[in-house]
């Protein structure tokens, strides 16, 4: 695989949520319980009240309105579509009810298969790590093919595993974006440049923060106040944002932010994204 094959919006494309495609599956395999994200319990494999029998949500424009803000930012990285479409060739759990209980424990793996791919397909696209596209092109593909096994293979792939392996590559192509970032800190006073350290920032106070080159992989950021913090070639990967306030913050350049992080935080019309992320509407 070249890196022209990657060059294109391909990869991103099938690595992006298409409801039209799928069968509804986070709506019926996901269980929640009632809390602020969701308006009561749901047990796992059994459909959302709210799931139309054409396998479209009744209340999709009103879902923070009705209390399910958890619908809202839970992103299958194109999961969804891959088994509805190719694993299972279009066969509806509806019409294949034998196929039901199996496709739903397909899905979180697929999921976490898919999140992989996007984290490398997004490496594969930037200039620092081109002394290593080599390699994510080769776990790229490896993940790709995992994704169309047959689903009894799915269902015994040991995902820890294959996720440190990619996990590896993804933490060295992390260092190389963030290198120039924490080089030109060395430029400005210490006084702007100092960072925290440590995963936990539960409701921190980093309002203005330089905060260029850190990694806040795995961080929980839940309720922090970020606003106006710079926080261009930052490593976003797994952080919790959840009602973090990103008003006015720089996240040009960030790496591994996802669309759902963004939807499970708050922020404003002056948030600058990388360009590949949109603002969510309940900022605006």
């Amino acid at each position: 695989m070249t890196n022209q094959a990657f060059s294109s919006n391909q990869a991103t494309l099938h690595l992006s949520a298409d409801c039209e495609q799928c069968f509804g599956l986070c709506c019926v395999a996901l269980p929640y319980g009632k809390s602020s994200d969701f308006a009561f319990d749901k047990s796992s494999g059994t459909p959302c009240p709210n799931l139309r029998t054409d396998n479209r949500c009744g209340i999709h424009t009103q879902l923070r309105q009705k209390g399910f803000k958890g619908c809202t930012v839970y992103d299958c990285f194109g999961a969804g579509q891959k088994l509805s479409q190719v694993t299972y060739a279009g066969k509806d759990w509806r019409d294949h009810p034998e196929s039901a209980t199996e496709m739903f424990d397909c899905l979180p793996v697929m999921k976490q298969l898919h999140e992989m791919m996007s984290y490398v397909n997004e490496m594969l696209h930037l200039p620092e790590t081109s002394s290593i596209h080599s390699a994510l092109q080769n776990i790229y593909r490896e993940t790709e093919r995992l994704t169309n096994l047959e689903p009894s293979a799915i269902l015994r792939l040991d995902i820890p595993a294959h996720r440190a392996v990619v996990n590896e590559l993804l933490v060295q192509a992390s260092e190389m974006v963030r290198a120039k970032a924490k080089a030109s800190d060395k430029e400005q006073s210490t006084s702007k440049t100092k960072k925290r350290t440590g995963r936990d920032f539960l409701g921190a106070n980093l309002k203005g923060a330089d905060l260029r080159g850190a990694s806040f992989r795995g961080a929980l950021m839940i309720a922090a106040n970020l606003r106006n913090a710079d926080m261009r070639s930052t490593d976003l990967i797994g952080a919790d944002l959840r009602d973090a306030d990103l008003g006015g913050a720089d996240l040009r350049g960030s790496i591994f932010l996802t669309q759902s992080q963004l939807n499970s935080a708050k922020g404003s019309a002056g948030t600058r994204l990388p360009d590949h992320l949109n603002i969510p509407e309940h900022w605006l």
